[in-house]
């Protein structure tokens, strides 16, 4: 079983960082893309950012020039690292591996609550 773990998340204020983990329960190199989703209450799940397993990575336009994905594959951890974080950057984030094959799989972490005070 794929087991994702989100660690990193608290309380911060605006214009404050956070660096948000996602550890692996097995070499992520066998998974085709990385994730960060994020959902507030009442909205629906967004994609934050991702990752390939080549490496070129896609944003959020909400996000973009503030937030930084990156890969570990020897430690088996996905970052996301966040700066100028933003009242509306709340929510509780979500690590998410995706295998491409027959058929395809996404494999869920529990999430980590990341709340930005104004």
């Amino acid at each position: 079983q794929v087991q994702l773990v989100e660690s990193g998340g608290g309380l911060v204020q605006a214009g404050g960082s956070l660096r948000l983990s996602c550890a692996a329960s097995e070499n992520i190199a066998s998974f085709n893309a990385m994730a960060w989703y994020r959902q507030a209450p009442g909205k629906q799940r967004e994609l934050v950012a991702a990752i390939n397993s080549g490496g070129p990575s896609n944003y959020a336009d909400s996000v973009k020039g503030r937030f930084t994905i990156s890969r570990d594959n020897a430690k088996n951890t996905v970052t996301l690292q966040m700066n100028s974080l933003k009242p509306e950057d709340t929510a509780v984030y979500y690590c998410k591996a995706l295998v491409v094959g027959i058929p395809i799989r996404n494999y869920w972490g529990q999430g980590t609550q990341v709340t930005v005070s104004s």
